[in-house]
């Protein structure tokens, strides 16, 4: 059977969960069902994040937010380069939350007899930081589209729009895990619908202004910063704040790579949807904004903040496209609360397997689907949806998604470091060099970008929402300390099945 230790190659720790001296630890694994293409189908939902943010941007910074998108995506080429290299290194790994509970969780402190473990709990909460950062996304997009619905079906009118928001939520997360309860190769089926349905109507209204003359560079060129804008301390917590808002949504396609269990060629397909996501975003981020600003001017997109996109159709392509745009919304809005959902929902069950979660999220379906992690994950957005404040949301949980890249980073920075870890095999590799480059970016997303954040909440919403953020991350702490328990009292994880005896030593 193999070398049965604790292996970071493997991906598992095998002294948790259950007696490793009396059994064999055989993990039940994720079904391997999908190419490049069909995973780059489900993180198709990551160009479409930038929807919510092109009035908040263009409040802060009016043109220069163009600027902002487009160096964003360039950043998160330089860290997804690593992320890439990462897949390839641990392709049992699923994605970012895998990389860090591998890495760290066979880490010299973890070989020592202590009781609770420095490194495991490192990895442990860089994967919670990033379930944090996806999760959210669900309730946030069930919330905008009750708000859409409310404004095209007046029926609806009677109806209180948090109320509505709970009949959203519950009707797409129920009928989004029946349909990927089979496994990912129907969820990717219903990408391929979903992008179809919201990013062709999406290229359509936002190249029409160029074809028609209502596009204007002027509106851009006139109009970089606000007229009161400085280069002072509180401008740049500014834009550092902006940036990890920004990156929350357009470097958030490192999501191709969680589906590393689950690529047929994880070694090639990972890479491939990467990069292939990675440049339809630099495209789409950058010629969206530009389209809406040049087209309205700062003023016209400010005086629809939530949704210029109505007005940019209307422009364009008169009446019609304002029911198009809205169709296309909903559909645009499906598709990434899908990509969130299959993401966070692979992220709980690969801290449930790695013994820093509960063991009943470790729990398979007869396809191989992390059901329970969906089904929690369902129930906890259904929760947050009863907060009825979608930007006090998002600006939550991109305190979340700020951690988890920085420590990522750090770990692609460790991998290379390791006398052992730099040996292992990689099919895919950064160019030479690249860890002082994603130490760089690592620096800036802890402390720049967090204190950024930070900042930027405390402004626009006050301290309430930073403490939200910080609370959530802080409840990994008491259910990490019951998992360690778990795993002293040799609770079973559902994904594991019996064998032969081994030798006690193992």
């Amino acid at each position: 059977m193999g070398d049965k230790t604790n292996s970071p190659q493997s991906g598992i720790d095998w002294e948790h969960g259950v007696q490793c001296s009396k059994v064999i630890c055989e993990p039940q694994e994720l079904e391997r069902t999908i190419d490049w293409k069909q995973g780059l189908a489900i993180a198709l939902g990551v160009p479409l994040l930038i929807l919510p943010s092109i009035g908040y941007l263009t409040s802060y910074v009016w043109s220069f937010a163009i600027i902002i998108w487009a160096a964003t995506i360039l950043l998160g080429f330089l860290q997804n380069l690593g992320y890439g290299e990462l897949a390839t290194v641990f392709p049992k790994a699923s994605g970012l939350p895998g990389y860090t509970q591998t890495v760290f969780g066979s880490s010299a402190n973890n070989k020592s007899n202590k009781k609770y473990k420095v490194g495991k709990f490192i990895g442990g909460f860089s994967a919670w930081s990033y379930w944090f950062g996806w999760s959210p996304v669900l309730a946030i997009y069930a919330i905008l589209i009750s708000s859409y619905l409310h404004g095209l079906l007046p029926a609806l009118s009677s109806i209180s729009e948090t109320f509505l928001s709970l009949i959203v939520g519950a009707v797409i997360f129920g009928s989004l895990a029946i349909i990927n309860s089979k496994g990912l190769k129907n969820g990717a089926t219903a990408g391929f619908i979903l992008a179809l349905i919201s990013l062709v109507p999406l290229m359509v209204i936002t190249i029409a202004p160029f074809i028609t003359g209502d596009f204007r560079m002027s509106n851009i060129t006139n109009s970089w910063f606000p007229s009161d804008w400085s280069w002072d301390m509180e401008h740049i917590l500014i834009i550092l704040g902006l940036f990890a808002m920004a990156e929350w949504s357009a470097a958030a396609w490192e999501t191709a790579a969680i589906y590393g269990p689950e690529y047929k060629k994880p070694n090639t397909d990972t890479p491939k949807a990467l990069f292939v996501c990675g440049a339809i975003c630099l495209v789409l981020y950058v010629l969206v904004q530009t389209s809406v600003i040049g087209t309205l001017g700062v003023e016209g997109v400010l005086a629809e903040p939530i949704s210029p996109m109505f007005p940019l159709a209307n422009l364009s392509l008169g009446p019609i496209g304002a029911s198009i745009s809205i169709v296309m919304l909903i559909g645009a809005m499906l598709l990434i609360i899908q990509t969130a959902f299959l993401s966070s929902a692979r992220s709980i069950y690969s801290m449930s397997l790695e013994g820093n979660l509960p063991a009943v999220f470790s729990k398979l379906n007869s396809h191989g689907h992390p059901m329970n992690a969906m089904i929690a994950d369902a129930l906890f957005n259904m929760g947050l949806i009863l907060l009825g404040t979608p930007t006090a949301i998002l600006a939550a949980s991109a305190i979340g998604y700020i951690c988890a890249n920085g420590i990522s980073l750090y770990t692609y920075v460790k991998v290379r470091n390791d006398p052992e870890l730099s040996k292992l095999d990689r099919p895919f590799k950064a160019p030479r060099g690249w860890k002082y480059v994603a130490l760089a970016t690592a620096i800036l997303n802890i402390p720049f970008f967090l204190i950024g954040i930070i900042y930027l909440n405390s402004l626009e919403l006050g301290w309430n929402t930073t403490g939200i953020g910080f609370f959530v991350l802080c409840l990994f702490i008491p259910m990490w300390f019951y998992s360690q328990h778990e795993s002293r009292l040799g609770v079973k994880h559902e994904s594991f099945t019996e064998s032969e005896p081994v030798p006690a030593e193992i």
